[in-house]
């Protein structure tokens, strides 16, 4: 039985940005392009039609940015996942995007196959932040975005607080790090990282990694 295709829209206020990655994406087979939109209002007007898996979201766009766009349409389609694609390596853009509900940011230079892994990873509900300049920018706007509380007052909400090992677990997850890597980084073995990140995901109510991620950076549990 084939596998269901993931379906992808894409808003952009480019015509040739959104020609070319319509053709790349048409041509997958895992994959079916859905339409396209020159301006935020537009994609959320075609999301609502189509009800894609994935958007790609242009950040600057005439009428209603990006930003706005990702706040209203995960309000309205909540389970469509929205990936940042823009020219601007501002962290700003990351920080603002995750807040407005988005599971990833690239940038428009990367090459098609980071781009296709990108929304595949997405779709799987797997963290997307894997580039040098993402995790950079992912990692500034962490940053900035625990400054203004400790992280320890902010998991004092939680019913069933997430340990010391949890939140570790938690802050690598925060950096797009896979379980081998996470268990390297914390001289733990991969069994014991899946234990912990399932444990997360049930402390915080998150359904996978990347809504776990995005909590995270929200409530600023991670630094």
């Amino acid at each position: 039985m084939p596998t269901e295709r993931i379906r992808v829209i894409i808003a952009d206020d480019q015509p040739l940005i959104r020609h070319g990655l319509g053709f790349i994406i048409k041509v997958q087979q895992d994959m079916e392009w859905c339409g396209e939109a020159g301006n935020g209002h537009e994609a959320v007007t075609l999301a609502l039609k189509e009800c894609p898996d994935i958007v790609l979201m242009d950040v600057q766009m005439p009428e209603q940015d990006g930003i706005e766009a990702t706040r209203e349409l995960k309000r309205l389609l909540p389970d469509a996942k929205v990936i940042i694609l823009t020219t601007f390596d501002l962290e700003e853009y990351v920080y603002e995007g995750i807040r407005a509900g988005a599971v990833g940011y690239l940038l428009k230079d990367a090459d098609p196959d980071e781009l296709l892994n990108s929304i595949r990873a997405a779709h799987r509900g797997e963290a997307i932040y894997r580039t040098s300049a993402a995790a950079k920018m992912i990692s500034e706007a962490l940053q900035m975005s625990a400054a203004a509380q400790g992280k320890k007052d902010a998991l004092s909400g939680l019913p069933d607080p997430l340990t010391d090992r949890e939140l570790e677990v938690l802050q690598e997850m925060a950096y797009g790090l896979k379980n081998e890597d996470i268990a390297a980084r914390l001289h733990i073995s991969e069994s014991t990282v899946k234990t912990h990140v399932h444990r997360i995901l049930q402390k915080i109510g998150a359904e996978d990694r990347t809504q776990a991620v995005v909590l995270a950076i929200r409530n600023r549990w991670v630094d």
